[in-house]
């Protein structure tokens, strides 16, 4: 724009010159030359107020149009090499930044209704049968209620863990631990959870950490191998990412929890590697798996009208590895789903 500006004035004193040569050679009056000059000054003026206004004003309209919801407009020339095409550039970057979270709000908004609707419309249907006398109020009629209270508090802890999320860094407890007695306690936990789940006939929704035909299986090595990190958020990870592979492994499968040193710096560093024996995550999906709400294109082995969960297991699984500096990813593997994690032994968070 300085340029333009420059050039302008440049060019209006060449033209004013020029004019005033041409009087002085063919004894023109001077106020015809002034006229003159005045008149071709204006026009280049106006021709250059235009190519610089015009931009302003189709930005001032998409601004107006972004400010009233329609996230949708775009704003022509982010192709100039100057100051108008960076500020056309910065605005439509803002316009898509501002849609996508209007789509995730949208997404967000679905989903969790969706969520709560199933173990709300079960919990409903079961108080209602008891209040007409459909069914008596027994045990297996109460834990039927049970199951889905359950869900619905693990669906409200994970809306928490997104909220932290969201919010920003949390602050990390790290500690150092032994990896073998830390990761067995973890997978008991499962064992237990699932055992205590027991699928209901009849209830939907119901299949979600009820399991228990697959075995979980723990190799850690060195077995005096030691961690510095989280242990709070570490067993958020390993916990979501056991439950991902439990819930796409097929009949009598097995889960492999495999512990070893890592690569980073210090002698805490920890890789991670969770596998199971399901129909694995195709490469063309695998940059996506950490996304929220995504639930991937493979169906479950054990059956289409599974639990898939809430899609934000994997999402706060990678919100927690962040946390600790670390890396999470999906790695080769000849058969199934192999999630990496590495944790560096001296923490680096990342903000």
């Amino acid at each position: 724009m300085k340029a333009k500006l420059g050039t302008l004035v440049v060019i209006s004193v060449f033209i004013t010159t020029g004019l005033l040569l041409v009087a002085l050679r063919t004894e023109t009056e001077l106020r015809f030359i002034t006229v003159f000059s005045m008149i071709a000054t204006l026009l280049i003026t106006q021709f250059v107020a235009h190519g610089l206004t015009a931009p302003l004003d189709e930005m001032s309209t998409v601004a107006r149009s972004i400010s009233h919801g329609d996230y949708t407009r775009r704003v022509s020339g982010s192709d100039r090499r100057d100051e108008l095409g960076d500020l056309a550039t910065t605005i439509n970057h803002m316009a898509d930044d501002l849609e996508a979270e209007n789509q995730h709000r949208k997404a967000l908004i679905a989903n969790v209704s969706h969520e709560l609707r199933t173990p709300i419309a079960a919990l409903r249907a079961v108080l209602e049968n008891v209040v007409d006398g459909v069914t008596a109020a027994d045990q297996e009629m109460m834990l039927t209620a049970l199951r889905q209270t359950e869900r619905l508090g693990r669906l409200t802890e994970t809306l928490l863990d997104l909220s932290r999320l969201d919010n920003g860094v949390v602050p990390l407890r790290a500690t150092r631990f032994e990896v073998w007695p830390y990761l067995s306690g973890v997978l008991k936990e499962a064992n237990l959870a699932a055992s205590q789940r027991r699928p209901v006939a009849g209830v939907s929704g119901s299949a979600s950490h009820t399991r228990t035909d697959v075995h979980l299986h723990l190799d850690v090595s060195p077995p005096e191998l030691t961690a510095h990190a989280d242990a709070e958020r570490l067993h958020q990870v390993v916990a979501n990412l056991i439950d991902n592979a439990v819930k796409h492994s097929p009949p009598h499968g097995r889960v492999t929890v495999r512990a070893r040193r890592g690569p980073g710096p210090g002698p805490e560093s920890l890789e991670l590697e969770i596998q199971d024996e399901g129909p694995g995550i195709p490469e063309q999906e695998r940059h996506k798996v950490f996304e929220r709400f995504n639930r991937g294109t493979v169906p479950s082995p054990h059956g289409p009208g599974s639990d898939g969960g809430t899609g934000l297991g994997l999402a706060i699984a990678r919100w927690a590895v962040d946390l600790h500096g670390g890396d999470i990813g999906v790695a080769e593997s000849a058969r199934g789903c192999l999630i990496r994690v590495t944790l560096p032994g001296a923490l680096r968070p990342r903000g």
